[in-house]
């Protein structure tokens, strides 16, 4: 299906991005540790950016598993609306409980 292949890319594309910012935390963190282990001022002034850069990257991550979440919901339940199906596992204004 155009629809099933669409949503697929989409996840690949997001999954993408976020081990690409993951690898660039990695970096950063290296280049943190390296600059605190040094104690050297101008190295632990400039981890001030740095730091500030990897929340911005972690808060970067959070979006994209917030979109992606999002975007799965939609298709699973575009699925299911498509096909005619009763979902029984939910009334309205309940959350859907996930197996542990």
């Amino acid at each position: 299906m155009e629809g099933d292949h669409k949503v697929m890319q989409a996840f690949q594309k997001s999954f993408v991005q976020v081990q690409s910012i993951l690898e660039q935390n990695r970096i950063l963190i290296n280049e943190i540790n390296q600059n605190h282990e040094s104690k050297l001022p101008d190295n632990l002034g400039r981890n001030v950016g740095l730091i500030r850069e990897l929340n911005n990257n972690i808060r970067r991550v959070v979006d994209l598993y917030a979109e992606l979440s999002s975007s799965f919901a939609r298709s699973v339940d575009s699925e299911g609306d498509s096909a005619g199906a009763v979902r029984s596992d939910t009334r309205p204004g309940q959350k859907r409980s996930r197996a542990i």
